[in-house]
């Protein structure tokens, strides 16, 4: 619902001495080249749960007492598989969700992704501390009544959500 399909994007995990080579790569210049804007966040996990295709993609070993605070801006990555035949009763709870998380305070910015027009779904946002991600996603009624109908509907064969601090921001969301 929330989903623009003119706007797409690229989910990296590398090592912080490689950032700059890939940077600069050729596919990215040429993305760039067929781009209006460009938007770019360096992150670096704080916790995670889930999985995404049967993995954790995100080193979560480097947390908030290894040098990663979470003070300050955090960004949140949520990914779920949802099952076919819980598809429709899934994209029902979708309008009020994201309503309300376009409302929420502390919220700088959030965009739905997938990797799929149905089926694979998923939301990147940014919010000013964890203190306003977290009142959103436990706080807020909407978001509050989609994880308990997750948990009572099974809507997702998969699921993922990570929390990130943000180390760098260029261009804006």
């Amino acid at each position: 619902m929330d989903a623009d399909i003119l706007r797409w994007g690229v989910l990296v995990c590398i090592e912080a001495e490689s950032e700059s080579k890939f940077d600069n790569s050729k596919l990215v210049n040429r993305w760039r080249r067929i781009s209006e804007s460009e938007f770019r966040v360096v992150l670096k996990p704080l916790g995670s749960h889930g999985k995404w295709s049967g993995q954790q993609p995100f080193d979560i070993s480097t947390n908030s007492t290894n040098g990663v605070s979470s003070d300050g801006h955090v960004a949140a990555i949520t990914r779920a598989r949802v099952s076919f035949n819980k598809y429709p009763h899934f994209l029902r709870s979708l309008p009020a969700v994201v309503k309300d998380l376009h409302a929420a305070p502390g919220l700088l910015g959030a965009i739905g992704i997938g990797e799929a027009p149905i089926g694979l779904q998923g939301t990147f946002s940014m919010w000013e501390s964890s203190q306003a991600l977290q009142n959103f996603a436990f706080k807020g009624a909407a978001h509050s009544q989609a994880i308990t109908d997750t948990k009572k509907f099974d809507w997702y064969s998969e699921e993922l959500f990570a929390r990130f601090s943000v180390q760098e921001i260029r261009g804006s969301l």
